[in-house]
């Protein structure tokens, strides 16, 4: 929406982020014609929002307390590319009142609201009261400050189990927990704390009352210098794992119109009340059972990830509207409530393995293919390395129609088209949790996610997969220049062709062997000593037609530079394979770890060691904490066992498949 005058704004502006939130600001600020400036920490220095920008600063090393949440830094990036103005993003310093005062100070205009209404609303317990004199619910619980952990625990039985544990610093599903027995609190409340202080430096928490079953819906708003304020409809955001958003989607198949401007106007109060100037959105959890009833949940006094639905059913460029409203421009005359159009779904890609329990990946990304049958936000580049220092978010996937079911449709046909291999993904993950009936019919609520543990299930190679690790090596190995038949592996021998013979490791720790006679434009390939199959590969490894029997796949295909390692990617799900000689195989297939180690399943630090040398541990007993991209995964005895050793201590960083702690198992009555 480009009804106002581009005269008055800024001539360059700062964007005090990565990733794929850096990329799109940095588009609208191309698209108004404001030369940009990127930062970048030592981990990103060839990252995608670096090469978006008109110059990039280096601000420090890769943890982001010394680079993203460093604000000397940043401000004196600022100073010396000459930014008028900083766009935070999300995430980092965007929430953080202190960064806002600093801006103000060396007379940089903070694109987002000031620091007091940053404070206001970004200590959960002082908003929760303010909103609550200005007429809108809240949900009961105890919000004061400085509550200790014996203040929670008194609180609860007024309150009633279940109870949800908050951080009051910070949002985004960090450091939240549920607690449903009072057994469960005191290892809850320190895994709180813990998350709360990594995430935001602080670890105040609050208590409230779970509400089972809700809905979680947004509000988008946006407030100008002028004291306007309006709001531009709801988002349906209630798929939520670990009470971090997945997929979202606007307007919400649960909202009429009656009910989106009670939201709206109760929205509009609680920006009111704290004067606030900018984009933000204001957060509700409905009762699906009695939708009348709703309750303020936080506000976020910035961009959120899901905006692009909103600017898709809109027609509004919610970051172009927060430079024009820090610059002084006013909002557009009109009623409270902008109407809407279609419908907008959007899907979050993470670097994660779902079937390991979303642990973060990392590695390089051999290849990037992304669909474009509709709008991608993605911060990554081909050859970008991802990084355990970040929030393992790639990119995101939003769809729009005229109509939901349409929408939903696209959405999961554009996932089938994306490819990020090289690491782990949950592309798979999302297109299963688009088939759930609920999902499609709009039955929602914030625990169906938990409710369907088998949608994390791990993406096995099938024949078909394997079939095509054979015809590609087999394509590998012709000669650049065609010319001596001798040169040509089809395997011809005088006493008859001989197979083109691997052995496989797949992603599930599984050994096949595959066996191809031919060309890879004309061959056949057996698998297990099974049946052979005419198959045969053509195209560009990004888009592999692959015909095997008569079933023809499009791949995207790409071999880590070792050679052996061979990932495959085909309608949203993703196999690695590894390539193994025989006798290599056969070792691997004869010994493994067993359950003699525990070993760390991704990249991290130890955050917590709860065992020693010769202790006894039973089957689940928790013994080490390792802590990536901000989330903790505890790692418990696989069986009753002794403990030999235990080669980390707190704060030491572990690579994926370290070994962290020796067992030696022990039957139960020993």
């Amino acid at each position: 929406m480009n009804a106002v005058s581009d005269t008055d704004l800024f001539t360059t502006v700062l964007v005090a982020n990565r990733g794929e939130i850096a990329v799109r600001v940095l588009r609208t600020l191309r698209d108004l014609g404001i030369r940009s400036i990127a930062v970048y920490s030592d981990a990103d220095a060839d990252a995608a929002h670096v090469h978006a920008a008109d110059h990039a600063v280096r601000i420090g090393p890769a943890p982001a307390a010394e680079s993203y949440r460093n604000i000397p830094a940043i401000l004196q990036a600022a100073q010396q590319t000459g930014a008028q103005a900083i766009h935070p993003g999300y995430g980092f310093l965007s929430e953080n009142e202190e960064f806002v005062a600093a801006c103000e100070q060396a007379d940089i205009t903070f694109i987002g609201p000031s620091a007091a209404a940053v404070a206001a609303m970004g200590d959960k317990i002082a908003a929760k009261e303010r909103v609550a004199a200005a007429g809108v619910p809240v949900v009961p619980g105890r919000h004061e400050p400085d509550m200790t952990d014996d203040h929670i625990r008194d609180a609860i039985p007024a309150i009633g189990l279940p109870v949800m544990l908050k951080p009051s610093a910070g949002g985004g599903g960090k450091g939240m927990r549920i607690v449903r027995d009072l057994a469960d609190l005191d290892e809850a409340l320190g895994a709180s704390r813990r998350e709360a202080l990594a995430a935001f430096g602080d670890d105040t928490l609050l208590v409230e009352r779970l509400i089972e079953r809700p809905r979680h819906i947004e509000v988008q708003i946006l407030a100008d210098n002028h004291g306007v304020t309006r709001h531009l409809g709801e988002r349906e955001c209630s798929l939520q794992r670990r009470h971090q958003k997945v997929i979202e989607e606007a307007p919400s198949p649960f909202v009429n119109a009656v009910l989106r401007e009670r939201l709206g106007q109760a929205a509009i109060e609680t920006a009111n009340s704290c004067d606030y100037r900018g984009a933000g959105t204001v957060e509700f959890i409905v009762d699906d059972s009695d939708p009348d009833h709703f309750y303020f949940l936080e506000m976020n006094t910035r961009l959120q990830v899901e905006h692009p639905i909103t600017e898709m059913v809109t027609g509004w460029d919610l970051v172009e509207w927060q430079v024009r409203i820090a610059a002084g421009q006013k909002l557009p005359s009109g009623p409270p409530g902008v109407p809407l159009h279609g419908h907008a779904v959007e899907a979050r890609i993470y670097a994660e393995d779902p079937s390991q329990g979303f642990l973060p990946s990392s590695g390089e990304l051999l290849l990037v293919a992304e669909s474009d049958l509709v709008r991608v936000d993605s911060g990554v580049r081909q050859g970008q390395h991802i990084s355990t220092f970040y929030d393992p978010m790639i990119s995101k996937v939003i769809a729009f129609s005229e109509d939901r079911s349409d929408a939903l449709t696209k959405l999961d046909l554009a996932l089938s088209e994306t490819a990020y291999l090289g690491v782990a993904t949950n592309i798979a993950y999302l297109r299963r949790l688009l088939q759930l009936p609920a999902v499609r019919a709009g039955e929602l609520h914030t625990g169906i996610i938990a409710e369907h543990p088998e949608l994390a299930e791990q993406d096995v190679p099938d024949e078909h997969d394997l079939a095509v690790g054979a015809l590609l090596r087999s394509r590998e190995l012709m000669p650049a220049k065609p010319g001596d038949p001798w040169a040509v592996p089809d395997g011809w021998r005088i006493t008859g062709r001989a197979p083109l013979a691997l052995r496989v490791r797949s992603s599930d720790g599984s050994v096949t062997d595959v066996e191809l006679r031919g060309l890879p434009t004309e061959a056949k390939v057996s698998v297990d000593d099974g049946i052979e199959k005419p198959a045969a590969i053509t195209g560009p490894l990004d888009r592999l037609e692959v015909d095997l029997a008569g079933d023809v796949r499009t791949y995207a295909t790409a071999r880590e530079p070792h050679g052996d390692v061979l990932w495959l990617a085909h309608a949203g799900r993703a196999v690695r394979l590894v390539e193994l000689d025989r006798l290599q195989a056969d070792v691997q297939l004869g010994g493994g770890t067993g359950a003699d180690s525990v070993r760390s399943p991704m990249p991290g630090t130890v955050i917590a060691v709860s065992v020693e040398a010769g202790d006894r541990v039973a089957a689940g007993e928790p013994m080490v904490t390792v802590e990536a991209m901000k989330m903790e995964h505890t790692l418990v005895a696989p069986e009753d066992a002794q403990v030999l050793d235990v080669s980390v201590t707190v704060g030491t960083s572990v690579a994926l498949d370290e070994v962290l702690v020796a067992l030696e198992p022990v039957a139960a009555g020993d």
